[in-house]
């Protein structure tokens, strides 16, 4: 795309995601600058309408990558919630929950149950106290490429019409060229989706795979508030082959962090991750918790889960993938935050590095951030749990002691490296699968989708263009809903897609103002029909505390 068209602005470097990854990158490119007497201009492009409102994660996080980049976190006010003090792993069964040794993984001594929103919230004001600019509403919605090396990226359009065509208040997007460009969206983000497959970046690597998590915020009863307590469940109520569990975060104010995880992997089309989470909150262990408290937020958002394995190249001509975008999370410690941040901030040292040795060029290749990555303990704390998610395929049992053999006995040193099959690809028909019947919302503890979409102050402008698209509009019915039973309308958290009879037959209409941007269609559409692209910036949800 050639953005030379539009008004340009011209940056060192711009950074594409303002989450934990870009803006740590943002922050360590203004300060390693400074430090080796370079003047370099940074730019943060966020699509969300203000920082963190897109960001949502469990949270529970390790300080390692923080405490690198700013070693006085605690004095400079960091909002980084309660520390753990206990952690529990239940197995649960339809009406009992048995406690099992929590997995050395999973201990968080040491660590934060945080909001990770407003920790980024923080994170941009200590980048735009370093010098760079932070710009929230703006979608970067294409690469901007010249002589085939990215050289910037091309903001969305705003008011077009829902035919595409310019509204009375259109504004085009703008050109933002950069020297470098790091791409820090999150999970599948959709330019580094599209660089991946330009540039061929998953090359010799093994599909990625994906879990969707779903998660709701209360405030609990006080009586029933364990401050600092992280808990952990695997089972009811996913069936055996199904990988998944829950956590339940004690954070602070009186409010518990309630999750659920699907991996998307998952065979049976009948199912439903958000009513296999409402289900979760019925079983007495956890209704117990949230027993006379009230449910205050709600959002969804899908994880990597490939691993060490399903990494891409990490450079492209011109910049690089950091964070959740280039699949750095720890599955087995259920974290990712800490990865991202490290990422971002070795990234941003070779970027600095790159752009000194060349200081007319555009386009510059922050070259030596796989060399960094691969000195770091980033790569090496990937690697050496690579299998344990792999080894789930086999079900929940032999996944489980796969687990506890490669974690006691073999230390992450096994000789062997297991694959992935890509999510889009396990689906069974429905005629060979299991018909799932959930029970109906009560209103208290469980809720439909209607109601959590409204919980996620989720806006989008009805009028411009939708921005899921259907590559090929008539597979949804002749296909999806033929052979699958039309699995778009279970596995989307939020409603987006039903399929309606209007007397002629049925369709697949497309709710597109509920999206919550969680990517889930983009990766489980058993045809890869769907194709996520960006709204104009500004749109989504409004997470305010998750």
């Amino acid at each position: 795309m050639d953005g030379a068209d539009r008004e340009v602005m011209e940056f060192d470097v711009v950074v594409v995601g303002g989450g934990p990854a870009g803006l740590a990158a943002a922050i360590r490119l203004r300060r390693a600058a400074l430090a080796a007497g370079l003047e370099l201009s940074v730019a943060v492009v966020e699509k969300g309408s203000e920082i963190g409102a897109h960001i949502l994660s469990g949270a529970v996080i390790e300080t390692v990558a923080l405490d690198a980049l700013i070693p006085d976190w605690r004095e400079k006010g960091a909002p980084m919630g309660v520390p753990v003090t206990e952690d529990r792993f239940l197995y649960l069964t339809r009406r009992r929950a048995f406690s099992l040794p929590t997995p050395p993984t999973m201990h968080n001594a040491g660590n934060r149950i945080v909001s990770l929103g407003n920790l980024c919230r923080w994170l941009a004001a200590q980048a735009e106290e370093a010098g760079a600019d932070v710009f929230a509403g703006f979608a970067a919605a294409e690469p901007w490429i010249e002589d085939g090396r990215v050289v910037g990226v091309i903001t969305g359009d705003m008011g077009r019409l829902a035919d595409g065509a310019p509204g009375p208040n259109f504004q085009p997007g703008v050109g933002l060229r950069a020297r470098t460009t790091l791409v820090a969206e999150g999970c599948r983000g959709s330019l580094a989706q599209e660089l991946i497959r330009r540039f061929d970046l998953d090359a010799g690597r093994q599909p990625q795979t994906y879990g969707l998590g779903i998660k709701e915020l209360w405030d609990v009863d006080p009586a029933r508030h364990r401050p600092g307590l992280a808990m952990h469940s695997v089972g009811w109520p996913l069936t055996a082959d199904v990988y998944g569990g829950s956590f339940v975060y004690h954070a602070e104010g009186g409010q518990v962090a309630i999750g659920f995880v699907v991996g998307l992997d998952y065979r049976n089309p009948h199912l439903s991750p958000f009513e296999e989470f409402q289900r979760f909150k019925t079983h007495p262990a956890i209704r117990g918790v949230l027993a006379g408290g009230k449910r205050v937020g709600f959002g969804a958002r899908a994880l990597a889960e490939g691993g060490y394995q399903s990494i891409p190249q990490l450079t492209f001509p011109g910049g690089a993938l950091i964070g959740d975008c280039a699949g750095l999370v720890n599955v087995p410690k259920i974290k990712g935050t800490h990865t991202a941040m490290m990422s971002g901030i070795l990234a941003a040292d070779a970027a600095v590095a790159a752009l000194a040795e060349a200081p007319d060029a555009w386009g510059v290749t922050p070259a030596r951030y796989p060399e960094l990555m691969q000195a770091s303990w980033v790569l090496d704390e990937l690697k050496a749990v690579r299998n344990v998610r792999p080894a789930f395929r086999w079900g929940l049992w032999p996944g489980m002691a796969y687990a506890a053999l490669d974690t006691y006995v073999l230390r992450g040193r096994s000789p062997w490296t297991l694959g992935h099959h890509p999510d889009h690809a396990r689906l069974l028909p429905a005629a060979k699968a299991r018909p799932i019947a959930y029970p109906k919302p009560d209103g208290v503890l469980t809720f439909d989708r209607a109601s959590s979409v409204y919980l996620a102050s989720t806006t989008h402008d009805e009028a411009q263009p939708v921005h899921l698209r259907l590559r090929d509009p008539d597979l949804a019915v002749a296909h999806n809903l033929a052979v699958y039973g039309g699995p778009e309308a279970h596995y989307c958290p939020v409603g987006v897609y039903e399929f309606v009879d209007e007397g002629a037959g049925p369709r697949l209409r497309i709710n597109a103002s509920n999206c919550v941007h969680c990517k889930t269609c983009d990766i489980k559409d058993p045809r890869q029909n769907i194709r996520w692209t960006v709204p104009e910036g500004g749109s989504g949800p409004n997470y305010p505390n998750m």
